[in-house]
């Protein structure tokens, strides 16, 4: 390493007969003319030790997994290989230990997963004399970042540290990450169905102080903020509400692009690579679709297509997105965040309104020109997202009721199909009804008279079969007329 005086660092690992010396490592340092200016080591002595191992590689082994603890699914990584160890010798010096040299040590590599999720992958060094464990080194390290999101304010991240950067990927959830597709697309065919040869790639995000973004889009960083924050409130959300390690419940998380072709105003999930695509808006009417429900959404169909697989066509098409934008919404509430407050608004626009201006309306669809708020035959024939109010209309009822009523600052009024005054159960029971009826009980072709029976049965099996809770699933269908004597 020479800086611009001319001056130089070299860093060197030492080595005994062979073997890695941990702590052995030093930094000798030279003036601009080459000449000595000193060297900083950890362990300054001479080395001479016995090189036979008492405890054989197997001893080593099973001492680390019979003894560590905190660390589920731990298993060996690779054989055991001999190390000198240098780092507890000295550390024992200090505390007025008996150390008076380094000590021959098995350096035993196992995987697993931190109490918190976080992938573990951890040197135990177990003494090979006596066979007791030294030291324990985690190779895996986060970091507790923040960032300036476009639509969220400030907000945390967590991230990993490298070499000589912090990544913008999260181990504590999955290890979702974000990477910048340079406004590229993907390489479709135009056929029956378009056909993706190849997928633009994503650079990941990287950053030298850890504060991402400035809350502007003229800062590449700052829509990627919004992206991994919305990434990680949907793998809480799902954790500590319904206890799923995400989409597919194996504790993967998900890859987010950012900056997806030239004024590209929408966002899609990729099941294929499980990654979410953002496009950065029209420049006229709507911005980068990064924001925390619009995240959700396209988040959850990964979890749909994980579970019910619901077909993306007919009503089982308006049910997948009903099921985005139910548990976007929920998403946005979980997250409490004070510039991007829990509504029945999709994707609406940053600014807070009486009633804002969004992509659809849960409480009342028919707001946005082309989504019922009622079944009738023809939802069939709509395209999803207009066969979505349904299953929008019915969520909103089920949770808040047909009476007026502001909600954070949003005013709703929900009238029924049928006239009915419904009262609600509120949406943490109606989105836990609604989540067990999607995993347990809906197929890939369920339609909304399935989807009645479906929820029915949800909230008997949580709440029983004459329940409050069941008899208000029942009388909300009814009140958005999917009513089991007028099926088709």
């Amino acid at each position: 390493m020479t800086e611009a005086s001319g001056a130089s660092h070299v860093r060197l690992h030492r080595t005994y007969a062979g073997l890695p010396v941990l702590g052995g490592d030093l930094v000798v340092h030279r003036t601009a003319d080459g000449a000595w200016n000193g060297a900083s080591a950890t362990f300054r002595s001479p080395i001479s030790l016995d090189l036979t191992p008492a405890v054989s590689p197997a001893t080593a082994t099973a001492t680390v997994l019979a003894t560590t603890r905190g660390i589920a699914g731990l298993v060996p990584v690779t054989a055991p290989t001999l190390v000198v160890d240098a780092v507890t010798t000295r550390a024992a010096s200090r505390s007025g230990t008996d150390a008076t040299s380094p000590a021959l040590a098995w350096d035993v590599l196992t995987a697993g997963t931190q109490a918190d999720g976080t992938p573990s992958l951890r040197h135990t060094y177990v003494d090979a004399a006596t066979g007791k464990v030294r030291l324990v080194d985690e190779e895996i390290h986060t970091a507790d970042g923040v960032g300036s999101s476009l639509y969220s304010g400030r907000v945390p991240l967590s991230t990993v540290l490298n070499t000589d950067a912090y990544e913008l990927r999260d181990l504590t959830r999955g290890g979702n990450y974000v990477g910048d597709v340079d406004n590229r697309t993907d390489d479709c065919l135009p056929i029956l169905l378009p056909l993706c040869t190849s997928t633009a790639p994503g650079k990941t995000f990287t950053d030298a102080d850890n504060d991402w973004g400035n809350g502007s889009v003229l800062d590449r960083q700052t829509v990627a903020v919004d992206a991994q924050y919305g990434a990680a409130t949907t793998w809480d959300y799902f954790a500590k509400v319904h206890n799923r390690l995400g989409n597919a419940n194996d504790g993967v998380g998900v890859y987010s692009r950012v900056h997806y072709g030239n004024n590209y105003a929408n966002a899609f999930w990729n099941d294929n690579c499980r990654c979410m695509t953002f496009g950065d808006g029209d420049g006229k009417e709507l911005g980068a679709l990064v924001s925390l429900d619009i995240a959700g959404h396209e988040i959850t169909h990964g979890l749909t297509s994980r579970t019910a697989a619901l077909m993306n066509s007919g009503e089982a098409g308006g049910l997948n997105e009903a099921t985005s934008d139910i548990f976007g919404t929920m998403i946005e509430f979980y997250a409490r965040n004070s510039k991007d407050v829990g509504d029945y608004l999709v994707g609406e626009m940053p600014q807070r309104r009486t009633t804002p201006q969004a992509i659809r309306y849960m409480y009342r669809p028919s707001l946005d020109k082309s989504s019922p708020d009622c079944w009738s035959a023809k939802v069939q024939n709509l395209g999803v997202h207009d066969a979505a109010g349904i299953g929008n209309h019915f969520f909103y009822l089920l949770a808040e009721g047909s009476k007026a009523k502001s909600i954070l600052g949003v005013e709703y009024r929900s009238p029924t199909c049928n006239d009915e005054r419904l009262a609600g159960i509120g949406r943490e029971k109606a989105a836990e009804i609604w989540y067990r009826a999607l995993t347990l009980y809906f197929t890939s072709a369920t339609d909304y008279f399935d989807a009645r029976t479906a929820t029915l049965k949800a909230a008997e099996d949580l709440h029983g079969p004459r329940s409050a809770e069941a008899t208000a699933v029942a009388a909300t269908w009814d009140a958005v007329n999917v009513v089991p004597s007028i099926r088709r």
